[in-house]
């Protein structure tokens, strides 16, 4: 049989290999196809064709072999030219579906989780997991690991409450061995001041400090460096406060170095007659409330809801419970006109703050009738020392507090403050202290936490006038983002916090404003000290 094609193509003759010639035509419908546009088809199928072989390859070898060939070529050449939409869109979709579900759910009980993202990848190649068990498991360790990181934090303030809580051994060697010198060594008993400068203790032409503090190392720091900068140290007075058990050590302490021009003057609170039950009721308190005793030497974690409480939140109330709060030296400052009835102005100094800057234009300061010269700790940036209200340190949810108080009026600092004692003579600042410690006693210690500030807040409204932020520079025991160049600047740096200078867990790029006046101090004393602030064992004193 064969075939002949017309040369107009218009028909099509089949004939039999017989040679008769067949009968039969077929008409083909007229198309009119110039040969140009039958070679350019050609040529664009010559063209395309190799490269549809070679993606078809590289589909086959990556594996691809559940999809058709047009499929997995619409994969690579694209959705324009194929037709084919791209899937990444409802794939992530289905993904948020799938965790939107997981988060919904409860993860089992007893549920078996990898140590390891890597263990989690390789569980899911050997166990063949779908997403929404992966995104189960998922979600179960990224929880897992949220609970142990938020332990760890909270075990990591429980044991910096105590360790800044604690008294490290160097102080407390120092402490025992400065007794024993007091008891066997008259030098270590002379009188402090000497009896022919007792009437300087009482004359309002020097400059008078106020510290109170059983901290024997941290008082000759503030010491020395208020008589190092100072431009006329011959002009300064020391009035030092201890308690009973540590006036022996600190008396033998500044009886066997001198910090001459400047005159010290050594007190324990028992020395004080006024200091009695009757006069001070915060003793009263103290020494006989049960909830306070318990609040500051009872379990910190007992009735704690840790799960609702934010590691800050955790911190602040840790704080609160330092033991140093109880004490009666802490209280003191409220006393002043009493304790030192001749005086008329002085400055009443915390045992954590280093001086810089002479000290005597604060006495120059017209306080314009107020009684406390104070920097105001609400009009900085940082939020832990510098942005402080009312609402910072009182609980406005009592009716007592919330009908007295104001809960944006502006807080200010304690630690270096200038009082004049003539004004305070004449006001009820006292009585209001007094009223406010007993109201909170009567609440359950729920109008505030327990501390000297908060009731100092009360009672000296309306008699604060404020000075400039550069003469009390505070938080180098709360953050380690303190400015530098504005800590060198300052007249007095405050290390108010935990991190005190003097303990391990103490900022070591703050540390050396405060080491600096201490290695001076030591250098200058006997051998045998600078080893007991150093590490001398307790039973070779």
């Amino acid at each position: 049989m064969q075939l002949h094609v017309s040369p107009s193509m218009r028909s099509l003759t089949i004939s039999s290999n017989n040679g008769f010639i067949d009968l039969m035509k077929i008409k083909v419908a007229a198309r009119h196809i110039s040969y140009r546009t039958l070679f350019h088809t050609i040529l664009i199928l010559a063209f395309l064709l190799p490269f549809v072989f070679i993606l078809t390859a590289i589909v086959t070898l990556e594996g691809v072999n559940k999809c058709s060939s047009f499929d997995c070529l619409g994969r690579r050449l694209g959705p324009r030219l194929l037709g084919r939409v791209d899937d990444s869109g409802r794939l992530v979709k289905d993904f948020y579906k799938i965790l939107n579900q997981v988060n919904a759910e409860e993860i089992p009980d007893g549920i078996k989780l990898p140590d390891s993202f890597n263990q989690l990848v390789s569980e899911m190649k050997n166990n063949q997991y779908d997403a929404k068990t992966f995104a189960l498991m998922l979600r179960a360790m990224m929880e897992k690991l949220e609970r142990e990181i938020r332990e760890s934090k909270f075990s990591e303030l429980m044991n910096k409450h105590f360790a800044a809580s604690s008294i490290p051994k160097g102080l407390y060697c120092l402490s025992l061995r400065l007794t024993d010198e007091y008891s066997s060594n008259a030098h270590a008993r002379r009188q402090l001041p000497s009896p022919e400068l007792l009437p300087v203790l009482s004359n309002n032409s020097y400059h008078h400090f106020i510290l109170s503090t059983d901290n024997i190392l941290a008082a000759s720091v503030v010491v020395n460096s208020a008589v190092q900068s100072s431009l006329r140290p011959e002009k300064i007075v020391f009035h030092i406060i201890t308690d009973k058990k540590t006036y022996a050590g600190m008396h033998a302490w500044f009886a066997l170095n001198p910090v001459s021009p400047a005159i010290v003057e050594v007190k324990g609170v028992h020395q004080f007659d006024w200091l009695t039950r009757e006069n001070v009721p915060v003793l009263e308190a103290v020494e006989n409330h049960h909830g306070i005793r318990n609040y500051y030497h009872g379990n910190h974690l007992a009735g704690a809801n840790l799960s609702n409480t934010t590691p800050r939140t955790f911190a602040s109330k840790l704080q609160a419970r330092s033991p140093k709060y109880i004490s009666l030296l802490n209280h003191l400052r409220i006393y002043l006109p009493e304790l030192f009835p001749n005086l008329d102005k002085v400055v009443f100094l915390d045992d954590d703050v280093v001086i810089q800057r002479d000290l005597s234009p604060l006495w120059e300061i017209d306080l314009w009738g107020k009684v406390n010269g104070a920097v105001e700790t609400c009009k900085g940036e940082d939020e832990w020392v510098m942005s402080k209200h009312f609402r910072n340190y009182f609980n406005f949810s009592h009716p007592l507090i919330a009908k007295h108080l104001d809960p944006d009026e502006c807080a200010w600092a304690y630690g270096m403050n200038i009082f004049d004692l003539r004004t305070w003579r004449k006001t009820n600042i006292r009585e209001t202290y007094h009223y406010w410690l007993k109201e909170n006693l009567k609440s359950n210690l729920t109008m505030w936490k327990l501390g000297t500030l908060p009731p100092a807040l009360i009672a000296f409204k309306g008699h604060i006038h404020p000075i400039d932020p550069s003469w009390h520079m505070l938080g180098l025991g709360y953050q380690t983002k303190t400015n530098i160049e504005k800590a060198k600047r300052a007249a007095v740096i405050h290390y108010n916090g935990q991190s005190k200078p003097w303990l391990q867990i103490g900022f070591e790029h703050l540390r050396p404003f405060w080491t600096k006046i201490h290695v001076l101090l030591f250098l200058q004393g006997g051998s045998w000290l600078i080893l007991l602030v150093f590490g001398i064992r307790c039973e070779n004193t």
